[in-house]
């Protein structure tokens, strides 16, 4: 899929959708207020869209009209959506306020930093979460559209796979960094809790391949030091790849079950270093002052959302089973890198 907004002149919405049937008439569906009020059809073609192979008609322009939408042209705020998959094309709010360059948030950590993301999203036209379950056709579309200025994408991604994508349109790229045993406590209990849901034969493909790492977590006692170590020594590969030195997977491989070898940390290193923002968690209020300075956003900084106390206690307990390290050295540099340089930033 590929989309273009061409322009919102108020009373009409002109772009283009190319769906990923190339034979199929591109449709996309409007709402307002959440509430879906139209659906329109492609109704001019284009020759250059057959000449280029990605459709065999070409039929893939659209018009959203007043006759669609009755006082179209009065309303502040209206999304536009591809029918096929839901992913937004066009996003109609006020233009006073908002922040002008497209902004990547990296999640490196296993659940979203909601906080930021709830924080963010009222000052960007355009916004995408959830960026690393998207179609690789679909997050070229969002990663390489000139004409979205004001977006801010916000997702799980391997780096090295879109960086060039981020240094070609300009994007500022963030990521927030987490104590590595305060991840791997954090992996752990996310799989736990999905661990009914792996062992389902009717819910496990919600999980993908990470289905059997879940299931598997159920057999084992999170707060027994022997439970856990006969764990490390019995984990499917797929919850290997989940939890051994995360970030430097994110940061230097190309696909998420490539190999971790000790070149891996040094091409972490330069990957992490042209990130444009970095933080840590332990330095949340840092982190966000730099963001909300770098977007040139005026608002009051949000605090973040409190790491539960079971996970603490888990990573504490990680801490202790000296094993363990090998599974965080890497991460453990880049982690304690930028802590101290922030630390030494913040405090001058």
């Amino acid at each position: 899929m590929r989309f273009l907004l061409s322009a919102d002149e108020g009373a009409i919405i002109r772009g283009w959708v190319v769906p990923d049937d190339p034979t199929a008439i591109s449709r996309v569906y409007v709402t307002v207020e959440g509430r879906r009020v139209a659906e329109v059809s492609a109704i001019h073609a284009d020759p250059t869209f057959i000449q280029y192979g990605w459709h065999a008609t070409g039929l893939c322009h659209y018009e959203v009209r007043e006759d669609h939408i009755p006082g179209l042209a009065g309303i502040e705020r209206l999304e536009i959506f591809d029918v096929d998959t839901n992913v937004l094309v066009h996003r109609r709010v006020p233009k006073v306020g908002l922040a002008t360059p497209k902004a990547v948030l990296i999640n490196a950590h296993i659940r979203p930093e909601t906080v930021i993301q709830t924080a963010l999203f009222p000052h960007f036209q355009q916004c995408y979460f959830g960026i690393g379950r998207f179609p690789e056709e679909i997050l070229h579309a969002i990663f390489d559209t000139d004409t979205l200025t004001s977006c801010l994408m916000v997702g799980s991604i391997i780096l090295p796979r879109y960086e060039g994508h981020f240094v070609q349109g300009n994007a500022v790229t963030m990521m927030l960094l987490h104590d590595p045993y305060v991840e791997m406590a954090s992996r752990l209990t996310w799989l736990r809790e999905r661990a009914g849901m792996g062992a389902d034969p009717n819910q496990s493909w919600r999980l993908g391949h990470l289905a059997e790492a879940a299931a598997f977590t159920a057999d084992y006692d999170f707060t027994d030091a022997k439970s856990l170590k006969r764990l490390f020594r019995m984990l499917p590969e797929p919850a290997y790849h989940l939890l051994y030195n995360p970030l430097t997977r994110q940061l230097s491989t190309h696909v998420p079950d490539d190999r971790i070898v000790p070149g891996s940390s040094i091409i972490a290193v330069e990957v992490l270093s042209r990130i444009g923002i970095v933080g840590h968690r332990d330095y949340f209020e840092a982190f966000m002052a730099t963001v909300f300075d770098r977007l040139e956003i005026n608002a009051p900084i949000p605090l973040p959302l409190p790491i539960p106390n079971g996970t603490l206690e888990l990573a504490e307990r990680l801490r202790g089973l000296r094993f363990l390290r090998d599974w965080i050295e890497f991460d453990m540099v880049l982690s304690d890198a930028v802590r101290a340089s922030v630390s030494k930033s913040w405090q001058d």
